[in-house]
């Protein structure tokens, strides 16, 4: 047992539940997980409404309770003929096909699908649909809400009581909307900082993310024995449901190789004071452990979690995720079902899913027993909350909290909470706090960009294709600083590039990551900029004009900043701040007399790599070397001036990744893009989840769903004039070394609409050739459509000489109209199976 685990379980024998628990493995060395449920009971009047609730429903009726769709597949007609139990909106679901669609819009929308959920004409049922959302910083998927800084900048202030605010106000933004349902909080303990949603984590210290998520809860939910789920409180859930942050080499929905005793001591602290705290409902995880899907974990979701932790509430899987489990598909899983989820989000073949279903409870393969259990702790939630009982949203005593959406008390407590966020990695010769009546310039591409600021899962999901103007009511960094500076009688320059008139007295530089979610966040390394270093130069070109350089650095996770570092006189971790950037100014600048007006108060709840391959860097492990440690942080008048730091980097691919190369997975490779071109036009950046040709109807690009969410990409051709989907770089460049190693290209292709002219496939393209050219018309119309197919591209005859240039590794043209979605795009040594092979020629 590690050094870590060791001290863990001591902890954890104190703030764990009751002294009476014990963290020790027994006899027979099974490991035992204890009881985290002391403090809510059964309420016997609940519990006689359920169980008569559940004897009167139909088989039917009670699947469509343990059925999810997701709005932008299901009609108000669907659940009306239904009944399902709830619904939700995905991540990067603009609502009303609008992301600035506001808050009292979605409060209608509630209503109406309260009403038909309780119209009994069709299914029978009367029992009201409940709604789910990721809130996951704020009501983060709605216009104009107040959004907080991520939960690693949280868990960064270390403050429990502001956490504790931050779900009082988000469940009340929730409220105003109808909703009745958080799928947060997070309580993953992110282990490899090349994690994808390490952002999500309130740290990599098990102890910090058990004393957050008992307080994140209670602000959503209330109080047992107080405000219980009264009033605006809402359903809270804890996730993902375990291990989540432990998968191996940070990859998200990965496998987690660790001892059971790990498991519990490192990733499941969250789930025991949440529960403790009364968290309704717990989401299990995509990942595996030790090579079993969380999803068909029987083991963990049913003897430990509800059995041994005696979780009374419901689990509820991620995003499709039951097709990841053996045997199971988007259409059918029983076996989830059977190994303990309740509530399965079936987010777009929801009604396959019920029929599937109903059919395997009549013949036995879903006892009936489970299926009365899964509809009962669902129940069960919903009674507590009062949903049977509290009306239609818009009639909801909180409903008028409309009146205080993203008020100013609000967007005090967030700017408060990313004062305590920040951490103070620097200050040489002290040069910080600012006076605001000097001549600053404010340089870096993360200045002014609400897009930044925000991070993934903000009005969409990655939050690539944010505007500022999509946030009128926030404030940028530049913009917190402009105001504070002018109020004093200074004055500001901003220029992205770092270029002003008069030399200013200090720059204050915003650099950062850019916004991303899940998945397409996960990094195979951790230096910060790893080819194009525009950030890094940008510090050295002010800093040998002689102008101190004070970097802000905005970032999901600690990265390799050592050359940035040594660029700059003073680095702040400002990680994803959310709206209220004048909060940054706050702590930066004096007021106008020169008196300070917040101190530095952040530290580290993630340890700062010291050498670029540092991934799995986490307090108390063995040879623990971090260039700043896990609680790190500096405050004013605290002199520390620091060296240069060494500068040398480590990194190299490994085989494994220098072999296949994934093209387009469930993410772009590095420096490759979408563009869309039409015959004799200029190419348009398709980088958004609805993208266009120039023309705006030539072709059409969306983003759609797989197996994951946006890991295709549907292409709709309606043209006269030939039109070009591309995959390849901005300009062509030589060929990447590893192009050479590559012999097939492959790629999963889905036809919905076949085409009606010519449709042909190009490899290996520069500007003016390509080097694989094929007409692949009549190879589509023998795919059966609406099922994915996997095509190959042979590719081992050709080569590229050290001279030619790269433009396009992929490229589909046609005209006429043509459906069809594409994902899964890889170069490969080895052809592996294929429905259909294109040969070389």
């Amino acid at each position: 047992m590690s050094k870590l685990t060791v001290t863990l379980a001591m902890a954890l024998l104190s703030a764990l539940l009751t002294s009476s628990c014990t963290l020790e493995q027994d006899d027979s060395n099974k490991v035992l997980w204890p009881l985290a449920n002391t403090k809510l009971s059964k309420d016997p009047k609940v519990e006689q409404r359920v169980a008569e609730l559940v004897q009167q429903m139909t088989v039917e009726q009670k699947v469509a309770q343990i059925i999810q769709p997701e709005i932008s597949f299901m009609s108000l007609e669907q659940m009306r003929q239904y009944g399902f139990g709830s619904y939700l909106i995905g991540g990067n679901t603009h609502f009303q096909g609008n992301k600035l669609t506001p808050a009292q819009d979605w409060l209608a929308y509630a209503d109406q699908m309260h009403l038909a959920s309780v119209d009994a004409s069709q299914d029978g049922s009367s029992l009201p649909t409940m709604w789910g959302i990721d809130a996951m910083h704020g009501h983060s998927n709605v216009f104009g809400a107040t959004l907080f800084p991520h939960n690693i900048g949280l868990g960064a202030a270390n403050d429990p009581e502001l956490i504790r605010r931050i779900g009082d106000v988000t469940a009340k933004e929730v409220a105003a909307t109808g909703i009745e349902w958080l799928f947060a909080p997070t309580v993953a303990v992110a282990r490899d900082d090349r994690w994808g949603r390490t952002y999500e984590s309130f740290s990599e210290d098990p102890t910090i993310v058990h004393r957050y998520a008992s307080y994140m809860v209670e602000g959503v939910q209330g109080t047992i024995g107080d405000d219980f789920l009264q009033h605006h409180r809402r359903i809270a859930t804890a996730k993902h449901f375990v291990g989540d942050g432990g998968t191996e080499k940070g990859v998200d929905q990965g496998h987690t190789w660790i001892s059971e005793q790990e498991l519990r001591d490192i990733h499941a602290p969250g789930y025991f004071s949440a529960i403790e705290s009364g968290v309704q409902s717990v989401m299990a995880s995509f990942n595996s452990w030790q090579g079993l899907r969380l999803h068909g974990h029987k083991y963990l979701l049913t003897d430990v979690l509800k059995e041994q932790m005696g979780f009374d509430g419901f689990v509820i899987s991620d995003w499709n995720g039951h097709r990841y489990v053996e045997g199971c598909s988007m259409v059918q899983c029983p076996d989830a079902i059977n190994a303990g989820i309740d509530v399965l989000m079936v987010a777009e073949h929801f009604e396959p899913f019920f029929h599937n279903t109903v059919r395997q409870v009549k013949q036995g393969i879903i006892p009936m027993e489970r299926l009365n259990d899964a509809v009962s702790r669902f129940l069960r939630a919903k009674i507590r909350w009062g949903l049977l009982d509290r009306g239609k949203p818009s009639e909801r005593a909180e409903s008028a909290l409309i009146k205080e959406f993203n008020s100013h008390q609000h967007r005090e407590l967030a700017r408060e909470a990313v004062r305590k966020s920040l951490v103070l990695l620097k200050n040489n010769d002290e040069l910080l706090p600012l006076s605001p009546k000097q001549h600053i310039l404010v340089a870096g591409d993360a200045a002014n960009s609400m897009a930044k600021q925000l991070g993934g899962w903000s009005l969409s999901w990655n939050g690539t294709d944010n505007k500022n103007s999509d946030f009128p009511a926030a404030t940028t960094i530049y913009q917190g600083i402009k105001q504070q500076v002018e109020a004093a009688g200074g004055s500001v320059q901003f220029s992205e590039k770092g270029h002003y008139q008069g030399k200013p007295d200090v720059a204050v530089v915003v650099i950062g990551e850019p916004p991303y979610a899940e998945w397409t966040g996960d990094r195979q390394h951790l230096e910060y900029q790893l080819n194009d270093k525009q950030d890094l130069q940008l510090l050295k070109k002010l800093k040998s004009a002689g102008i101190p350089v004070v970097t802000v650095f905005i970032s999901g996770r600690p990265l390799w900043v050592n050359k940035e570092l040594n660029a700059s006189d003073a680095f702040v971790a400002a990680w994803l701040p959310g709206t209220e950037g004048q909060g940054v100014a706050d702590v930066l600048l004096t007021d106008s007399s020169g008196q300070r007006q917040y101190d530095f108060t952040g530290k580290l709840s993630f340890s700062w790599p010291k050498t670029d391959i540092q991934y799995q860097l986490n307090y108390q492990d063995p040879d623990y070397d971090p260039l700043f440690a896990y609680g790190y942080g500096l405050s004013y008048g605290q002199p520390n001036n620091l060296p240069n730091f060494s500068e040398k980097t480590l990194y190299r691919a490994s085989s494994e990744e220098q072999q296949d190369w994934p093209l387009f997975t469930r993410t772009l490779a590095e420096n490759l893009h979408f563009t869309l071109s039409v015959q004799g036009g200029n190419r348009v950046l398709a980088d958004k989840p609805l993208s266009a040709s120039a023309d705006g109807t030539s072709l059409i690009m969306q983003s759609v769903n797989m197996a994951y969410q946006e890991d295709a990409r549907k292409l709709v051709w309606n043209s006269k004039r030939t039109a070009s989907f591309h995959l390849g770089y901005s300009k062509a460049n030589k060929p990447p070394e590893r192009i050479a190693q590559q012999r097939v290209l492959t790629l999963d292709i889905k036809i919905d609409q076949p085409p009606t002219a010519k449709v042909e496939l190009a490899a290996l393209c520069s500007e003016k050739e390509c080097a694989y050219q094929q007409d692949i018309t009549q190879q589509l119309l023998s795919l059966s459509q609406r099922e994915w197919h996997t095509l190959a591209v042979d590719l081992s005859c050709l080569s590229l000489s050290a001279e030619s240039k790269l433009l396009d590794v992929l490229k589909i043209s046609s005209r006429g109209q043509l459906n069809a979605s594409i994902a899964a795009i890889q170069l490969q040594t080895v052809q592996s199976d294929s429905v259909m092979t294109l040969k070389c020629h």
